[in-house]
């Protein structure tokens, strides 16, 4: 089975981060009666329904979703179906599930399933589709798959040539977060290659100060945030292309391409004069937490924590998080400033039915009025639908996980030890990446993990 900790990892992180403000007004839907009979319905936005009418009447019949999202991330969800419902008349009944990414499985393949699932891996995916219980996207959901989602992104949803499951939801794993005021304060500026972050690195050693903090203890997961510092790595160093042979185990876990990003990685977290501010020395990284790693920048002790945008959901609650606030993050530059490799993950709704309703609703969801209505009822909640309008986002590290996203330069890629072999994927490259931090060599640990890859 595909590495699934990452999803459930990132779910539990993000929780955390999620201040609902669910007291959003909604007014009703555009093709409604209640007007005319002087009522009105606060339950649903108004949106465009004729998209639908073309699925026939569907009033009273059910659609029924499983997923992973559980409270309190499924109350804005639920929230955003109302105006379909309103609309059509179809009610959708939601199911949320901390063991969904078994229990799905389990279910397709003793022919119960959903008529949707919110599938959180693209490996999962494609486990789903060949169970034989799935069903390809309808012709509507691709066309608004190929009007508002890159190429990448539709790819992910496709299995064999066969395009099945249009992205839901996004986030970004390729930010570095730090003190606006710090910045401010002592003339920093915010990198935009690669270079430029050496640069700094090294104008904070000058200034007597330690640039990075990092942490990687995170109980039976130990070791997966050194993954997610490699993956962002192979994205910039060897680039998409070898990144996807990488992961589909194309070329060896010990090519040279994968070496000299483990380096490049190392270059930061093995280097003494440069981490672990406030905790340690390198071999601090491995016993502090993940949770805890980025909080000396509060105090000063360092400057730079690379964690993805879930990360937020760490800080106390009174801190500020935004551009002119007390943390803020910039995005992990690539080679160049036209180079944008973004590491993240994200959602797919997945069809194990085609009735009208079912192919409706999947309509919906793929739209850019889906989009934006979920980005008003939520925080901590982003897509890279082109259709998205940032400002409809509740926060600032949405909006500029947002604005990295929609990037027309942007080349989105999966985490990589998500899509692996759990052999791998969640379990020699977090316990080897952990060996490497507390001393192993480069070249001992990726062949270790390379005699891990399931034959």
């Amino acid at each position: 089975m595909f590495g699934q900790r990452g999803s459930s990892r990132s779910r539990v992180a993000l929780a955390g981060a999620l201040s609902v403000g669910l007291a959003f007004s909604l007014t009703a839907c555009g093709d409604s009666d209640d007007s005319e009979s002087g009522t009105t319905d606060s339950s649903a936005a108004a949106i465009d329904c004729s998209p639908y009418t073309s699925f026939g009447d569907i009033k009273g019949k059910t659609v029924t979703i499983y997923t992973g999202i559980v409270t309190p991330e499924d109350t804005p969800h639920k929230d955003s179906y109302k105006p379909f419902e309103q609309c059509t008349g179809a009610t959708i009944k939601y199911e949320g599930d901390k063991a969904f990414e078994t229990q799905v499985l389990v279910r397709a393949k003793a022919g119960n399933p959903p008529d949707l699932a919110f599938v959180p891996q693209p490996g999962l995916l494609q486990q789903l589709v060949a169970t034989g219980k799935a069903v390809e996207a309808p012709a509507e959901t691709a066309a608004n798959v190929d009007k508002w989602f890159g190429e990448d992104w539709k790819a992910y949803g496709t299995v064999d040539g066969k395009f099945y499951a249009a992205p839901l939801g996004a986030n970004v794993k390729s930010l570095v977060w730090y003190s606006p005021q710090e910045f401010k304060d002592k003339g920093y500026t915010v990198p935009t290659t690669l270079a430029d972050l050496q640069a700094l690195t090294d104008k904070i050693v000058t200034d007597g100060g330690k640039p990075w903090c990092a942490g990687i203890s995170s109980g039976e997961a130990t070791g997966w945030p050194v993954t997610d510092w490699v993956e962002d790595f192979v994205l910039r160093t060897a680039g998409p292309e070898t990144y996807d042979k990488w992961v589909k185990h194309e070329i060896p876990f010990n090519d040279p391409a994968i070496a000299t990003a483990f380096d490049a990685a190392g270059n930061y977290l093995k280097n003494d004069k440069y981490v672990n501010g406030g905790l340690g020395d390198v071999k601090s990284i491995a016993s502090t937490t993940f949770q805890d790693a980025g909080l000396p920048i509060l105090d000063g002790q360092c400057s730079l924590h690379r964690q993805a945008s879930f990360y937020a959901a760490n800080f106390p609650a009174e801190t500020k998080i935004a551009e002119d606030g007390d943390i803020y993050a910039f995005y992990l530059p690539g080679q160049d400033a036209t180079s944008k490799p973004v590491l993240g993950g994200g959602e797919f709704v997945l069809a194990f039915a085609d009735r009208p309703e079912v192919k409706a609703f999947q309509t919906y969801l793929s739209s850019d009025v889906w989009a934006n209505t979920k980005a008003k009822l939520s925080s901590g909640w982003v897509s890279a639908n082109k259709g998205l309008k940032v400002e409809n986002l509740k926060n600032p590290i949405d909006q500029l996980s947002a604005t990295i996203l929609l990037d027309p330069n942007a080349t989105f890629r999966f985490d990589g030890s998500d899509m692996m072999p759990a052999a791998v994927g969640s379990n020699a490259f977090w316990k080897q990446s952990t060996n490497w931090i507390t001393g192993q060599d480069t070249k001992t640990t990726v062949d270790n993990i390379e005699k891990a890859w399931p034959q």
